[in-house]
């Protein structure tokens, strides 16, 4: 069954009012996409670090461009029929206005939603142009005729300012702004990512493998969290179990590494059409 973009627009806008908080898992490729969508998951996020490494490049500013970034959403949004929200990294520009160019080309790539940082190049943008970005990112999100999801991510854990007040005070700016969804990637532990989500009212996204460590789903939406993602957790994983089976091959001769549940028939199936 093919759903329009406008119905998953519906569908993960909904998701976010939703009693009950929901994971939001995050391909690298085609392949990986159709193995989590047979999964149940009920959205797909595309992630800026797993998609350059699987374009062998480092996940460094400016190794991806907006285009290519967009090219690899579009792909995800048509290997299945869930709702992709995309990591649009600083919108591919300092200014308001790439900001907001981003987020109009990923709604015409298929997206029904995507981030936009308030950091460049690992510096935190100042408050005010942070602010002015959020708003033209909304603007050219209320222009597509469905209703995009814009999340606003505050980068101070992850750019070395781990100021719990000023990233509280840059997402409030941001949901004045009209963000429909908050995130702070990396918040160190559960007493910071409730302090945030009470100070709030728009959803707050939290992203397991950065931050706080061995917290729980069920911790997390306990602590008012509507939404967890990934990021780069799964490619992560992937190219791990890699690295680790061709060393047991190279170095020990074994291959216990190969599961006889996951063969060759199991993947082929979940790659149908």
């Amino acid at each position: 069954m093919s759903v329009s973009q406008s119905e998953k627009a519906d569908i993960f806008r909904a998701l976010h009012g939703a009693d009950k908080g929901f994971i939001i898992p995050n391909p690298w490729d085609i392949g990986s996409a159709k193995i989590l969508a047979s999964l149940g998951f009920k959205a797909l996020a595309t992630t800026s670090a797993g998609f350059a490494w699987a374009q062998g490049k480092q996940d460094a500013v400016g190794s991806v461009k907006r285009e290519e970034a967009l090219h690899h959403g579009a792909e995800i949004v048509a290997a299945t029929d869930l709702p992709v929200s995309a990591d649009l990294e600083d919108g591919f520009g300092t200014s308001p206005e790439a900001a907001a160019k981003t987020i109009t080309q990923a709604g015409k790539a298929g997206l029904v939603g995507g981030s936009i940082e308030d950091a460049s190049k690992h510096e935190v943008h100042d408050m005010g142009l942070a602010v002015e970005r959020v708003a033209a990112a909304v603007e050219a999100a209320r222009a597509h005729a469905f209703p995009f999801t814009l999340t606003a991510r505050a980068e101070n854990f992850l750019c070395g300012n781990p100021d719990l007040d000023d990233t509280i005070a840059r997402l409030q700016a941001y949901e004045a702004a009209g963000a429909d969804v908050l995130y702070a990637p990396a918040l160190p532990d559960i007493e910071a990512i409730k302090a945030v989500c009470q100070s709030v009212q728009k959803p707050v996204n939290v992203v397991i493998g950065l931050g706080a460590q061995n917290v729980t789903v069920d911790q997390l939406f306990e602590a008012g969290v509507q939404r967890i993602s990934l990021g780069s957790s799964f490619a992560k994983a992937a190219y791990g179990a890699l690295f680790q089976a061709a060393q047991e091959i190279q170095t020990k001769g074994t291959t216990n590494f190969i599961d006889p549940e996951f063969n060759f028939p199991k993947i082929n199936s979940l790659m149908s059409e």
